[in-house]
C-alpha cells in the first residue's frame, strides 16, 4: 500500500507536509483548514507552484488509463489533496490508511471566506464577467484579474498560450484555474515549467461558481455521506452518467487490484519532481 511517507513535500517558509501513498499517488495528509494554512504560509512572490485535488475520475485517468501527460502534471504539483470522500473511506476500510479529505470546492470556499484578503492579488483563468463581478461583490476582492478563454480550450494551443501569458502579466498570490480537468492541470504544469509566474495555483473546477452561488452545490447531507456524485446524477442523469459509470466507477476495480497486490501502482520516484 505504501503507507505514510517521511516528511513529504516542503515549500519554502512552510513546515514539511506528511504524505501517504494511495493508488500510486502521493497525497498530502491535510484537511481543508490545514491545507489552507499551508498554502497561506507560502511567502508571496515565490515561483509558481500548484495544488491538485484528485477525485475518482482523476485516479482512473492516472492509474487505469495511464495518461502520461496528466501524471507528469501530478508529479510536478506542489500539493496533492484528496478530493474524494469515497477514496478516503476505501483507503481506511481496506488498507487502514487515514487519508484526509480536502475537496477542491471546500478548499476554495474556505479560502475565500477565511484566507484570502481583499488586497491579495488573485488571478482567475476561466469563468466570465458575471463570475468576476460576483467575486468582487461577495468577497470584496480589489486586485482580481480574470481571463475568460473560449470553449474547447483543450484543443486550442494558441488560446492556452494566452492563458499562460495572462498569468505571467498579472502576478498574483493565488491563481485559480477553473477550466476543468485535465486542462487546468496541464496549464499549471506549463506555467510552472515556464518559470515566468509567481504564486500558488489551485486547480479547482467549478468551485468558484459554487462559492459565489452561480451554481448550486449538492445539499450538505449528500456531501457528508460522500454522495455528491449521486446528487449530480439525479439532477442531470444524461449529462453526468458517463462521468459516474465510465470515468469514475473503475476506481473501485483499481482499489480491489491494490488490495490483492499492494504494489500494483507503485511508481519509483513518483512525486519528487517539483518540491517548493
Amino acid at each position: 500500500m505504501g503507507g505514510t511517507g517521511g516528511t513529504g513535500m516542503t515549500a519554502a517558509g512552510t513546515a514539511p507536509v506528511e504524505e501517504a501513498s494511495f493508488l500510486g499517488q502521493h497525497l498530502a495528509l491535510l484537511d481543508v483548514p490545514e491545507a489552507a494554512a499551508v498554502i497561506a504560509a507560502r511567502p508571496p512572490g515565490l515561483p509558481f507552484a500548484y495544488v491538485v485535488t484528485p477525485n475518482a475520475q482523476h485516479f482512473v485517468r492516472l492509474g487505469r488509463l495511464r495518461d502520461a501527460r496528466f501524471q507528469a502534471a501530478y508529479d510536478a504539483a506542489w500539493l496533492r489533496l484528496s478530493d474524494s470522500r469515497v477514496a478516503c473511506g476505501l483507503a481506511r476500510l481496506l488498507f487502514g490508511l487515514q487519508l484526509k479529505q480536502a475537496a477542491g470546492s471546500d478548499l476554495t470556499h474556505y479560502m475565500l471566506h477565511n484566507t484570502i484578503r481583499p488586497d491579495d492579488a488573485v488571478t482567475v483563468i476561466g469563468g466570465d464577467e458575471t463570475l468576476r463581478l460576483r467575486l468582487v461583490e461577495k468577497f470584496g476582492l480589489r486586485r482580481l484579474a480574470l481571463h475568460a478563454p473560449p470553449m474547447g480550450l483543450a484543443g486550442k494551443p494558441d488560446e492556452q498560450q494566452r492563458c499562460l501569458d495572462f498569468v505571467a502579466r498579472h502576478p498574483a498570490r493565488y491563481v485559480f484555474l477553473a477550466v476543468g480537468a485535465p486542462t487546468s492541470e496541464y496549464l499549471s504544469h506549463r506555467i510552472a515549467a515556464e518559470g515566468r509566474s509567481v504564486g500558488v495555483g489551485l486547480c479547482i473546477g467549478s468551485s468558484l461558481h459554487f462559492a459565489t452561488g452561480l451554481v448550486n452545490r449538492a445539499p450538505p447531507i449528500y456531501r457528508r455521506l460522500g454522495l455528491e456524485w449521486l446528487h449530480r446524477l439525479l439532477i442531470n442523469p444524461r449529462g453526468h452518467a458517463k462521468r459516474v459509470f465510465v470515468d469514475s466507477l473503475p476506481m473501485l476495480l483499481m482499489v480491489l487490484r491494490q488490495r490483492l497486490n499492494p504494489r500494483a501502482y507503485d511508481r519509483p520516484g513518483a512525486g519528487t519532481e517539483h518540491r517548493r
